[in-house]
């Protein structure tokens, strides 16, 4: 019976016991061959000894090589050697998949993270990407447990969508008509009518809206799932398939939505640190020193919150010298955002209450006539990591804001229909669920924060 290298401790020498997995690294000596063994459950490897006296002893370690993968059942023992408190002294090996040392893309040096982007099928063996998918694992499981423990519901929006929920435009057209020759109506356009769903579809950028609505008759609802952009943004902080955690809480406003943010980010972080401390343990030490200090930072102290008209006096008033300008009315860029985290605050910063112009239609109008009930949080390394608001109960309001961006009441027909039939307020942020991979790992690039990363000129695997 095979058992996960993860789940074996001190309490288990002396035992026999057998373990599955691929080999990083084989280690000759006059006494006995030393093969590091790693299945993928933890950041740190077995080291398993083969004696000269085991049967065959010359064919077998012949046929170990880096990147093969092997079955090994052997007792525990403790390990003389300081880097680990076991070791498998093997009484049987089996060589489940043999691999050609010679042309294996993973050799025993170190490899760029954009070379593994070239060799995705084989980058989760790496120590990086592999601690990469734990922590990822671990931040996902903690999203659930966080909402489920205060009584959400977990609603699976749509990935097919014919609403905007960003009104920007950048989204992937779906569609079964041939591209080439599409059908067309007598003006000459494209005739949706005859496509697979009748109309322009679209892949999401967002499950907000649909997840409204059951906030409107169920109360604390959230979504987690991929969305999309179309957006031709090559920076190291977006990608075009990404995933995304949207609660929506009814009968709240923004301070509401603020302090469930706050209490989810620090719930995560916390749990990933205490499952995968091992990985979070090599990021600190290999990838951002001091990572280990921000989580705990982050973990123990309350975030600072301070309005968007604050936080521009705040920019205007500091020595540093910004690439972008900062007036009133602007949308702060990466770098506003982790001056105030980074540098003015040194902590997490909520800033809210931002001008009208730059935010979305669905957010609540403010009583000053200028501002509406936005929320961003900023960390330090990242910058902007969740952003929400309380949404726009009342229906005249939202009409006339609709019309004002010149978008379509017959579109959000149904949007508006919540807010005719028994309106709430109610409140809601989302946060992209691989800049809080960004954040726990420290890792300076997005793309390394998913399996199969997509963006723009790459979709391959």
């Amino acid at each position: 019976m095979r058992t996960k290298i993860k789940s074996l401790s001190k309490s288990d020498i002396g035992k026999t016991v057998t373990v599955k997995g691929w080999i990083k690294t084989v280690r000759q000596s006059k006494a006995c061959t030393f093969v590091a063994l790693n299945d993928g459950s933890v950041f740190n490897n077995l080291q398993i000894i083969i004696d000269t006296n085991y049967p065959e002893y010359e064919t077998l370690v012949n046929n170990l090589s880096t990147g093969a993968s092997i079955a090994a059942t052997g007792e525990l023992v403790q390990s003389p050697g300081k880097e680990q408190a076991f070791e498998m002294k093997a009484s049987e090996i089996e060589v489940i998949g043999a691999c050609d040392a010679q042309d294996y893309p993973l050799q025993k040096k170190h490899h760029s993270l954009e070379y593994l982007r070239t060799i995705g099928h084989l980058r989760a063996r790496t120590n990086t990407i592999g601690a990469v998918a734990r922590v990822r694992n671990a931040l996902a499981y903690a999203t659930h447990t966080f909402f489920q423990q205060r009584g959400f519901l977990y609603i699976m929006t749509p990935i097919i969508t014919s609403a905007d929920c960003e009104g920007a435009g950048e989204m992937f057209q779906v569609t079964t008509l041939d591209i080439n020759k599409p059908p067309l109506t007598e003006k000459g356009t494209v005739d949706y009518e005859k496509d697979f769903f009748g109309k322009p579809t679209y892949l999401t950028v967002s499950g907000q809206l649909n997840v409204e609505t059951y906030a409107c008759g169920l109360s604390d609802v959230y979504t987690f799932g991929p969305t999309f952009r179309a957006e031709n943004s090559n920076t190291p902080r977006h990608l075009a398939e990404f995933w995304m955690v949207e609660p929506e809480l009814a009968f709240a406003d923004l301070q509401d939505d603020m302090e469930c943010a706050e209490a989810y980010l620090k719930f995560a972080l916390k749990y990933a640190l205490e499952q995968c401390p091992e990985d979070i343990a090599f990021f600190d030490k290999f990838i951002s020193k001091g990572l280990l200090e921000r989580i705990q930072h982050i973990i123990s102290t309350p975030f600072a919150r301070v309005s968007y008209t604050q936080a521009i006096d705040l920019l205007k008033k500091a020595t540093k010298n910004f690439e972008f300008p900062v007036e009133w009315g602007c949308d702060l860029q990466t770098e506003h955002e982790r001056y105030l985290a980074e540098e003015h605050f040194k902590t997490p910063v909520i800033v809210y209450d931002y001008p009208e112009k730059i935010k979305a239609f669905y957010m609540r109008h403010n009583d000053d006539g200028k501002t509406v009930a936005a929320m961003d949080i900023l960390v330090a390394g990242v910058g902007e990591i969740i952003g929400g608001s309380q949404r726009e109960e009342r229906y005249d309001v939202l009409v006339k804001k609709l019309n004002q961006m010149c978008m379509s009441e017959r579109d959000y027909w149904w949007y508006l229909e919540l807010r005719k039939y028994g309106t709430v307020p109610h409140a809601g942020f989302g946060l992209g669920f691989e800049r809080l991979v960004l954040l726990a790992t420290g890792l300076e690039n997005i793309r390394e924060t998913i399996p199969f990363p997509r963006y723009p000129g790459h979709a391959n695997f």
